[in-house]
């Protein structure tokens, strides 16, 4: 009788060992799961502004001599409103032979499209040079852009400069998401179990200001409840 006494306290003991280890690992493996967002409206800082017309003709050679006029006449234009020949490119022209292709109906047999584009940082210049296109046309030029064919491209490229702030940022809002969480469930925030960062993402803002960007990101962070 006396043997069994220990044995029986021993037993005790070790259940209760067991029991405070299973409620540690409960006490553990109380977790919550936030996300932290982060979005900011960001002016663009580069723009592609195509500028595209078309000649039409029956002479080729009668063509690129109106199109190699018509080019310079868009260059100048380009320049007198503040950009420089290292912004300024002259794509090869696009010719069509219309009947080639079938289109038998029209007078002019060959349609040739040239193409002028602006690479730049000035965005508040081809914001303004848009509204003043109807100067080439008092020229004789109908360039057209802005179309499917020729869209004006509005980019943003420092994002590099504004990442680790508005990382900062998504963390602190997942923080304080989490902590309003662990109020309300009685518990306090322990460590964090685990995190990820989302991808950054850069759209327009609207379809009326492609030039003002949105840019947004989402960071994943578990935390650990006591």
């Amino acid at each position: 009788m006396k043997r069994i006494i220990p044995t029986i306290i021993a037993v005790a003991l070790a259940g209760c060992f067991v029991l405070l280890a299973v409620g540690r690992f409960k006490s553990y493996d109380r977790c919550v799961s936030v996300r932290g967002l982060c979005e900011r409206e960001i002016a663009a800082d580069l723009a592609i502004y195509p500028l595209s017309f078309s000649v039409t003709g029956e002479d080729p050679a009668t063509i690129y001599a109106d199109i190699s006029q018509k080019n310079q006449v868009v260059i100048d234009f380009l320049k007198q409103n503040g950009f420089e020949d290292k912004e300024i490119t002259v794509a090869s022209p696009k010719v069509t032979d219309r009947y080639a292709e079938g289109y038998s109906n029209y007078n002019d047999r060959y349609s040739v499209r040239s193409t002028i584009s602006v690479y730049t940082n000035k965005v508040d210049k081809v914001k303004d040079i848009s509204a003043k296109q109807s100067e080439l046309l008092e020229k004789g030029i109908a360039v057209y852009s802005g179309d499917w064919n020729s869209p004006t491209v509005y980019e943003f490229t420092a994002l590099n400069d504004i990442k680790p702030e508005m990382i900062e940022e998504a963390n602190k809002n997942a923080r304080a998401a989490a902590e309003q969480f662990a109020k309300d469930s009685h518990s306090r925030l322990g460590k964090i179990k685990e995190a990820q960062q989302g991808l950054f993402s850069i759209e327009d803002r609207d379809s009326y200001t492609p030039n003002v960007k949105k840019v947004r990101v989402v960071t994943y962070v578990t935390y650990y409840l006591r």
